[in-house]
């Protein structure tokens, strides 16, 4: 008898995140240089967010393109949620734009998928070396 895959299997072997996303749906600002150096910010709202990134929501239409660097920053009243990764509690952090959504006439908003630029070392443990198989 040959068994078929679930759809819940088949999901989670898709999903190859380190960390689970969580939906929330919290005000936050972005704020970049555009191509001539001028400072340009959005208000946005955040859809989802991980310890590794984030993806926020525009009501108006913005010119962000992929890769440029943003400095990503939840709005003060909302970084002591329980929901909410430490990496975010901090204030601004840098990110980069790695996914932009365009708007749809069906009424989809303009998103923004951001990859946070966190320092390695608080991302996950260092590996422990075992001194005594090390070798010189």
């Amino acid at each position: 008898m040959e068994t078929r895959p679930t759809a819940s299997s088949a999901q989670r072997s898709s999903n190859k995140r380190t960390v689970e996303r969580r939906s929330v749906s919290l005000p936050a600002r972005l704020t970049w240089k555009d191509q001539r150096g001028a400072t340009r910010f959005a208000s946005v709202v955040t859809r989802n967010v991980s310890d590794h990134g984030v993806y926020v929501e525009c009501r108006s239409v913005v010119s962000i393109p992929l890769f440029r660097l943003v400095q990503f920053q939840l709005e003060a009243d909302a970084r002591d949620g329980d929901h909410v990764p430490d990496s975010l509690r901090q204030g601004r952090i840098l990110s980069a734009v790695y996914r932009v959504s365009p708007p749809r006439p069906s009424g989809v908003l303009q998103g923004f998928a951001l990859r946070l630029m966190v320092d390695p070392r608080r991302r996950a443990p260092a590996p422990q070396i075992d001194a005594s198989r090390a070798t010189a």
